[in-house]
């Protein structure tokens, strides 16, 4: 049976749940494939309205919603309804999106005899992968990244049908998410969800499964890439890792509004954000660490989103004991509280324990490096392994111009005197980055995370008739095509 615990008390709550077994899944995923051939086939303005309608069911189910992941969570109401919020959000952006119809990136060539040789006519468009996408939902984000997360609302933008495994650490709201999604949907069988881990072993080797999204650790990433590479059909993993997201701050940057920000974005959530900074580097001297100190001792830890999540923040700090204790904050209230804490150490003693104390230490917890010159971090932060982040702080431009071009190369997401941690749904968010950030190259937030479901069908010499509405001449949709080398938009 699947239990919800009460990080406050580690207490059981909510019902038991039984385990999806083998059978179960099969059910679930077969059914799946049944409803999403008929969604694939749905008209993008059809199945935007289905879109809005689930983000207008989130919302009106927010009031219960927040209490019940709660108490599975224990993050609180502003931070739950803002969630609940941001995930109805993405439902109506992706219903946006696939009204826009860019992402299907149509072009239509036509045939030239002239030529040599003599060119046919040829159509491209993306279309919705044949199958069902298998969603892995994330331990911090309950709503967010979850039943009813980003992978789930593109994916289904896209025409795919998903089954989601849920995450163990709030096995009731994903129940009763599920249920909310399913009653807006025009088939109930369009998201389907299983719990246990052999449910999601059994999910991901399922053969009408043809994609994988997932947002969580390097090792559990690893595992599912593993499974995959058993199928006898291979599919595409899009994993979203590890992060240690650098901040570096250099000599002109305001050492009172670094360190306030540095804290509140370190221990933002229990620090239990795949964005929060545990790297920050900063020129030697004593008013910056000063500052941090202050900021990091007013600070509170919490309890942790699971049990093993806080064993396994308390591990890594035990791996970062090495290094000097700059600052800690008061230790939190509950079963699985923990405190944050920051360590220090300077830029030469850092870069001989690379790779090992580079690594993502999930939760309140960073290091500060000092540097003497900005010339000198540029080849401590070639050895740094990607993030999804890397942050610069300063009031003068060209000091950047040392580390600039190294940080594009390690990060999906450059901040200019801001805070890795938030996460814009928009059209422009790149959310990913280089291994361990992501496994692809590609976003899980973001209008351009729909590229993920979508592959593209080349038509050559096709009747007028028997082509996608995307690809007739007069472009009934009227959506943006590249006719002939040349960007139309409608």
């Amino acid at each position: 049976m699947i239990y919800g615990h009460d990080p406050r008390t580690g207490e059981t709550v909510g019902a038991a749940l039984p385990e999806t077994d083998s059978a179960g899944v099969d059910r679930i995923v077969s059914a799946a494939a049944a409803a999403g051939a008929a969604w694939r086939a749905t008209p993008a303005a059809e199945r935007a309205v289905a879109l809005e309608a689930v983000a207008d069911a989130l919302s009106a189910h927010v009031d219960e919603l927040w209490r019940l992941a709660d108490q599975e969570t224990a993050l609180g109401e502003g931070r739950l309804r803002g969630e609940v919020a941001r995930a109805a959000g993405q439902f109506r952006l992706f219903a946006e999106v696939i009204r826009d119809g860019g992402y299907l990136e149509a072009i239509i060539d036509h045939a030239d005899p002239s030529l040599t040789p003599p060119r046919p006519d040829v159509r491209r468009v993306k279309q919705a992968l044949p199958g069902v996408v298998a969603v892995f939902a994330a331990s911090n984000f309950p709503f967010a990244f979850s039943v009813a997360g980003g992978d789930t609302a593109s994916a289904l933008a896209a025409g795919c049908a998903v089954v989601v495994k849920a995450h163990p650490g709030h096995p009731n709201t994903s129940e009763r998410v599920a249920k909310i999604v399913r009653e807006a949907l025009p088939n109930p069988d369009l998201l389907g969800l299983v719990q246990g881990m052999q449910a999601g072993v059994d999910l991901v080797k399922h053969p009408s499964v043809v994609a994988a999204g997932f947002t969580g650790s390097v090792a559990g990433g690893k595992a599912i890439q593993k499974l995959i590479d058993e199928r006898e059909t291979p599919i595409p993993f899009y994993g979203e890792l590890g992060s240690v997201n650098p901040v570096v701050v250099l000599p002109s940057a305001p050492a009172k509004e670094v360190a306030t920000g540095f804290a509140a974005s370190l221990t933002l959530g229990v620090g239990q954000f795949c964005t929060n900074p545990g790297l920050l580097f900063v020129p030697e001297g004593d008013e910056l660490r000063k500052a941090i100190v202050e900021a990091v001792e007013g600070t509170t830890g919490g309890p942790m989103l699971a049990e093993r999540i806080r064993d396994n923040y308390l591990g890594g700090v035990e791996r970062l004991s090495q290094l000097q204790l700059l600052a800690e904050g008061k230790p939190g209230e509950g079963s699985w509280a923990v405190t944050p804490k920051v360590f220090t150490t300077d830029l030469d003693t850092f870069a001989a324990k690379l790779p090992a104390i580079g690594e993502e230490c999930f939760g309140p917890a960073s290091i500060v490096v000092t540097y003497r010159d900005v010339a000198d971090l540029r080849p401590v932060l070639e050895r740094l392994d990607g993030s999804l982040t890397a942050s610069v702080h300063s009031t003068e431009p060209q000091e950047a111009a040392e580390v600039v071009e190294v940080l594009g190369r390690k990060a999906g997401r450059l901040i200019w005197n801001g805070w890795p941690t938030g996460v814009a749904v928009c059209w422009a968010m790149h959310h990913g980055g280089p291994w361990p950030a992501a496994t692809t190259t590609t976003t899980s937030v973001g209008a351009t995370a729909i590229e993920r479901w979508v592959a593209p069908t080349a038509y050559q010499d096709w009747p007028e008739e028997l082509l996608p509405d995307e690809l007739k001449d007069a472009n009934p949709l009227s959506i943006p095509r590249r006719v002939d080398g040349r960007l139309q938009v409608s």
